[in-house]
């Protein structure tokens, strides 16, 4: 337990807390609703006993290993700024390179399918490097779309939002591309317990499964919503390459291949619909 004593100062906290320097700015940071800039030049504020009482509840939860993206409720991902909550995971860095590889499959004025969007952060990324592109993104949770809504007119962006159960509410609606990242997590996978993902939610993580229910599901549907020459791109697991191109190319699939994240990790598989 780290109790911060009404009257401390910033410096102090900063040389005497339990955490990294960098986590503690940040908690700081959004406690006390200080810039960088400002936590630094009010390094000798002296703490109310509201404000002791808010960081100390801020360093508990984060020293129980609460995410710090849930803590203070964003996240950054491709330059823009989210909305996360326990309702959606977390962006992650190696998920950028299925937006780059969106914006340059995506032709112009190109229809595009975010399937599971959680907090929106694909699609609001892709709509804000390709602002002539017509976005769909969808989610089971209404949870999640709540989180998604915001975002999207936070950054203003062109995204419609529907609720459907993967494909179930699409009709007979066809995209020239569709993205995915999926839960992909096998239900025995040991990361679940550790780290981060303890507190993310499971649905969005695995399938209860061997973590191939959803890929080969999307994947499965694929060709019905998609036009000839249009593109499929699926985020998935570091081991789970050759499994997707397998399914893909089963699917009749062109252009079968992986791309391989900042890491050397195959992050994202994909193929094109024949003509």
């Amino acid at each position: 337990m780290f109790d911060i004593a009404p009257g401390s100062t910033l410096a102090v906290l900063l040389k005497n807390a339990p955490l990294p320097p960098l986590e503690t700015r940040i908690l700081a940071g959004h406690a006390l609703h200080l810039s960088r800039v400002q936590l630094i030049t009010r390094a000798d504020h002296a703490f109310t006993a509201d404000e002791a009482a808010r960081l100390s509840a801020l360093f508990a939860r984060r020293l129980q290993g609460e995410p710090i993206a849930y803590l203070t409720g964003q996240r950054e991902f491709y330059g823009l700024d989210f909305e996360v909550t326990p309702a959606v995971l977390i962006p992650r860095p190696e998920t950028e390179l299925l937006v780059e590889l969106a914006s340059e499959y995506l032709p112009q004025h190109g229809r595009m399918l975010d399937m599971g969007t959680g907090s929106g952060a694909i699609a609001v990324a892709v709509a804000h490097q390709c602002p002539d592109a017509v976005i769909t993104a969808l989610d089971a949770s209404h949870a999640a779309l709540a989180i998604a809504q915001r975002n999207v007119q936070r950054h203003r962006a062109a995204v419609r939002l529907l609720q459907s159960d993967w494909y179930a509410a699409l009709g007979k609606e066809i995209f020239d591309l569709i993205v995915a990242n999926p839960p992909y997590i096998a239900q025995n996978d040991p990361h679940l317990a550790q780290g981060d993902l303890r507190f993310e939610p499971a649905d969005a993580l695995t399938d209860h499964g061997d973590g191939l229910a959803a890929l080969r599901h999307i994947i499965d549907g694929a060709k019905t919503h998609l036009t000839p020459n249009g593109w499929l791109l699926l985020e998935h697991g570091y081991d789970q390459a050759a499994t997707v191109r397998a399914l893909l190319t089963a699917q009749s699939f062109d252009q079968v291949q992986s791309w391989q994240d900042l890491a050397g990790i195959e992050r994202v598989s994909g193929g094109c619909r024949p003509a």
